[in-house]
């Protein structure tokens, strides 16, 4: 697929069974991405009908009961004007309209507000309840960058944006070279000219990432570490925001001694402000490590996708190859021969398993197969 826009700035949208894949591309590298998972969503921006639960002074918010039995935060510096503490604000039982306003991460339930321009009359029907879901990833990412074109293979999207922003493209939106690019997002290493590394390590607590100089820090003179560190702190304020990373963020720089890790700073700060959620860069720790710390909306790319990779995840890499196949070969009646734990998964996808069945025009045959491991699916033709 060629671009019909001159310099390399656009936005692509492609579509599969289950998933709408957004990047965000300047000078034809990537600089943004997201992804959209019906099955899945991660709910920001989602409009709800609760019910508070519990008011905490202690904490300065209140518990509430939204759609599907889930429990929310409501900050009380998010509820309306004027600010006044929780406890007069909202009371046990109040039925309220809720935007939520970021993602629910390990075990701690969304965040939301009652802030909610022009809110609709509450239902008649007073139970917690969806009202109306939150821009997908497409138009979120649209409207951050409302100068840019739109490809899209996917006519939701074009119908979604509207023709004067959004282009109809053949076969796949994305080129060989973004979907490597967005393939290597799920890996934990990022090579970069000279032997230059970064390791990226989420955990439950943090994000650690080391810069390994390799040969690039070991030329012999003592400009060197300088320099690498100048070309990790730019990669590494892009895989921040690439990724979405999120909480406290920990970088340990190469090849520098802890009274010269603050002259990474400077370069570091300039990386971080393309950040559309301004990360604060706090400083340096007396081990020497950087620290940042980044709030937290959608989540980031890491929980989209698992971290191994998730079961979903394949299963859904397997039908977007599944439906193009399909495409090129639609004489051929194909099935997906997968894991225990991949065939599992589509039990918690049906949206995807009735976009496969509109892409191709036959419902998906899957066979369970407990000799393959997660990653090791295989397409094949059907001959029952």
């Amino acid at each position: 697929m060629t671009s019909g826009f001159e310099g390399g700035d656009r936005i692509l949208a492609s579509a599969s069974p289950g998933e709408v894949r957004v990047a965000v591309l300047r000078d034809g590298a990537l600089q943004q991405v997201a992804i959209d998972r019906p099955d899945l969503p991660d709910g920001v921006g989602d409009l709800h009908l609760g019910r508070v639960t519990a008011v905490s002074a202690g904490m300065s918010g209140a518990f509430v009961e939204i759609a599907g039995g889930t429990t929310a935060f409501l900050p009380e510096n998010e509820t309306p004007p004027p600010r006044r503490p929780i406890g007069r604000a909202v009371s046990e039982g109040d039925w309220v309209v809720l935007r939520i306003t970021r993602a629910a991460q390990g075990g701690k339930g969304p965040r939301v507000t009652m802030r909610v321009d022009n809110p609709p009359p509450l239902p008649a029907s007073r139970k917690p309840q969806l009202l109306a879901r939150g821009p997908g990833a497409a138009l979120r990412l649209a409207r951050a960058f409302p100068t840019l074109p739109v490809e899209t293979d996917s006519a939701a999207v074009v119908a979604l944006l509207g023709r004067d922003r959004a282009r109809l493209v053949h076969g796949n939106a994305f080129d060989e070279e973004t979907e490597s690019a967005f393939a290597a997002l799920a890996e934990p290493v990022v090579d970069l000219p000279g032997g230059l590394r970064l390791h990226i390590h989420p955990t439950p607590a943090l994000i650690a990432i080391d810069v390994d100089g390799g040969r690039a820090a070991g030329l012999g003179d003592a400009a060197s570490p300088a320099r690498v560190n100048e070309v990790a702190a730019a990669e590494v304020a892009r895989q921040i925001i690439l990724r979405n990373l999120s909480g406290a963020i920990l970088v340990d720089f190469a090849g520098l001694p802890i009274r010269k890790r603050p002259t990474v700073l400077p370069p570091l700060e300039k990386a971080l402000a393309a950040d559309p959620l301004e990360a604060a860069l706090l400083g340096v720790t007396r081990l020497g490590l950087v620290e940042i710390m980044r709030r937290r909306v959608h989540p980031p790319l890491h929980e989209v996708l698992g971290s191994p990779t998730s079961a979903a995840t394949h299963l859904l890499a397997a039908l977007r190859a599944m439906a193009r196949d399909a495409a090129a070969r639609p004489h051929i009646k194909l099935a997906l021969r997968a894991g225990k734990e991949v065939a599992a998964a589509a039990a918690a996808l049906p949206i995807a398993l009735a976009e496969y069945q509109a892409a191709t025009g036959r419902k998906l045959v899957l066979h369970a197969d407990r000799a393959l491991k997660p990653g090791e699916e295989q397409i094949e033709e059907d001959r029952a």
